[in-house]
């Protein structure tokens, strides 16, 4: 588990066995099995190289992030070192399972702020998006300002601090973004859907004659 909060920059390459992921000094030293947050993919390390590590990548993965395109051009991705019990969560719970793809669609630079506006590829994950809700892009812990299309589309504010110490500042229009919905969303989600569940429902609760015969009782 990560909490979205950005501990160094760093740059992503291919390698024969998946990517070399580079920059992690600030939080070394890692041990081989460790778990990293690279732009919000949790990544296990499988060998380490001084200020660097190996990591393999799944199909899913590349197919659901980011990454395989960053690391055809040695690009920069945000890290961050697994959570440990005694740190404080400065930002929310970051699983470090991405729930797809988002597309940079604006970005404005405010007076004490970026404005960057987003839009989600797989309209599914549309329901999860409300205004104040956290989200994490590329593994940063982000607040939504607002919503728009029934949360297809939505805007995150960016302090200087964030946008300075994070990838933030590489984003161009356009560009493909790794998303994560907050956990909290779908654990609700699941709970509405069992107590809305019919067989659930219909399952009584009475004690009868008849049920303590069922169960062994005479």
């Amino acid at each position: 588990m990560f909490t979205g909060l950005i501990q160094s920059i760093g740059t992503i390459k291919k390698n024969n066995y998946g990517v070399v992921v580079n920059g992690c000094s600030s939080f070394s030293p890692l041990k081989l099995g460790d778990s990293i947050s690279v732009d919000g993919v949790c990544l296990t390390v499988s060998e380490l190289m001084n200020d660097s590590f190996t990591a393999n990548i799944s199909e899913e993965t590349l197919k659901r992030t980011n990454l395989a395109e960053k690391a055809q051009k040695n690009g920069f991705v945000n890290l961050e070192p697994a959570l440990r019990l005694s740190d404080r969560l400065g930002g929310h719970i970051v699983s470090g399972h991405i729930d797809g793809l988002g597309e940079v669609i604006s970005i404005e630079n405010l007076k004490n702020s970026w404005n960057l506006r987003v839009s989600w590829n797989d309209l599914n994950f549309c329901k999860y998006m409300c205004d104040k809700a956290s989200i994490s892009l590329n593994g940063i812990s982000l607040t939504i300002s607002e919503t728009y299309i029934d949360g297809c589309e939505f805007s995150l504010a960016v302090i200087p601090h964030t946008w300075s110490n994070t990838c933030l500042q590489f984003l161009t229009i356009g560009e493909k973004v790794n998303l994560e919905v907050d956990l909290m969303a779908k654990y609700a989600e699941k709970l509405l859907k069992v107590n809305n569940n019919d067989s659930v429902l219909k399952q009584s609760t009475i004690i009868s004659s008849q049920w303590l015969k069922e169960q062994g009782w005479n």
